[in-house]
C-alpha cells in the first residue's frame, strides 16, 4: 500500500514562483498542477496515488495541486505557479510562450477529440438544429471541449448561445438535466462521468483528433530533474500498480514529448474564439 503524503491544493498563492510554493520544511518538494476539467475530489482521487508512485521513483516529494476553475488554473500557469503541470494543448502553446513551460511528456497512443453531447430525450439529429439554442461549455479556453466545438458550431449552427459552467462534469450534468440543448466535452471525460448521467446523453458530433494534453515543466526545472521525472513517468506503464493507477486516469502510459508536437494546434485559426 502506497502511503499518501499529499493534499489537494486549491488555493495556492497566486503570483508566487514554484520556489515560494514549496513546503518550507521540504524544499525538495515539487508542485504538480492538474487542469480542473473535473471535480477536485475526483482529480485528487485519481491523481494523488499517481503522484505518490512518481515520488517513490523520483525520491522527491510531489504535491498534487489544481485550481477552483479552469480560468484560475490558466492564471496560475501564466504566473509560473506550478513546477510541473498537466494542461490542455491550447494552454500549453500559451504557457510555452509565457512563462516558458517546456514539454516533457504526453499520453501515449492517444489523440484528443472534442464532442458535442445532447440529451437522449431530445430529437436532435444534426448540429445545425442547435442554431439559436443554449449550449454549455466548461471554460472559454478549454481546447477540444470549447475552442474546437465552438469553431464547428460557428459554421454549422450560427446564433447559438454559449454559457460556461466551469467543468466538463458540470456540462454533462446540466445537459442531462435539460438546462441546455447541448454541451461541449471530450471523449475521456465523457467516458468517466457517472453512469447515471452518461446514460441520459449521446454524442451528436465527434471532432478530428489533435495532439493531446501536455505534461510540461517550469523553465527553471533543471535538465537533470526533467530526465528523472521522465524516467518516473515511463516507469508507470511497466509497473503493475502504475498500470492500475493509469487506468483510473483513462490512460495506458506516457511518451516523451517535444514542443513541436503541438504544431497541429498552433496551425489552427482560433484567434476569434
Amino acid at each position: 500500500m502506497i502511503r499518501i503524503l499529499f493534499f489537494v491544493t486549491l488555493g495556492l498563492p497566486f503570483g508566487h514562483t514554484p520556489a515560494a510554493l514549496a513546503d518550507e520544511h521540504s524544499p525538495a518538494s515539487l508542485t504538480f498542477g492538474v487542469v480542473p476539467q473535473q471535480a477536485s475530489e475526483k482529480l485528487a482521487r485519481d491523481w494523488v496515488p499517481v503522484m505518490a508512485l512518481l515520488s517513490e521513483h523520483l525520491g522527491r516529494r510531489i504535491r498534487f495541486a489544481t485550481a477552483p476553475t479552469i480560468p484560475e488554473f490558466e492564471r496560475r500557469l501564466d504566473a509560473g505557479a506550478y513546477d510541473i503541470a498537466y494542461m490542455n494543448p491550447y494552454h500549453f502553446i500559451k504557457a510555452h510562450q509565457k512563462p516558458g513551460y517546456r514539454a516533457l511528456a504526453r499520453q501515449s497512443n492517444h489523440q484528443l477529440r472534442g464532442i458535442i453531447v445532447v440529451s437522449r430525450d431530445l430529437t436532435v439529429e444534426s448540429v445545425a438544429e442547435l442554431a439559436g439554442q443554449k449550449v454549455a461549455f466548461p471554460a472559454p479556453k478549454a481546447f477540444a471541449a470549447t475552442l474546437i466545438t465552438r469553431s464547428y458550431l460557428n459554421q454549422e449552427a450560427p446564433g447559438y448561445t454559449a454559457t460556461y459552467v466551469n467543468s466538463h462534469d458540470s456540462v454533462y450534468r446540466s445537459v442531462a438535466d435539460g438546462l441546455f440543448a447541448a454541451g461541449g466535452g471530450i471523449v475521456r471525460t465523457f467516458r468517466e462521468t457517472e453512469p447515471e448521467i452518461r446514460s441520459k446523453l449521446e454524442i451528436l458530433w465527434l471532432s478530428p483528433g489533435y495532439t493531446s494534453h501536455a505534461i510540461a515543466t517550469h523553465p527553471d526545472l533543471s535538465e537533470g530533474l526533467r530526465a528523472q521525472l521522465m524516467d518516473a513517468l515511463l516507469a508507470l506503464s511497466s509497473d503493475e500498480t502504475g498500470k492500475k493507477l493509469l487506468k483510473a486516469l483513462g490512460m495506458s502510459g506516457f511518451e516523451a514529448a517535444n514542443n513541436v508536437d503541438w504544431d497541429d494546434v498552433r496551425s489552427l485559426d482560433l484567434g476569434d474564439l
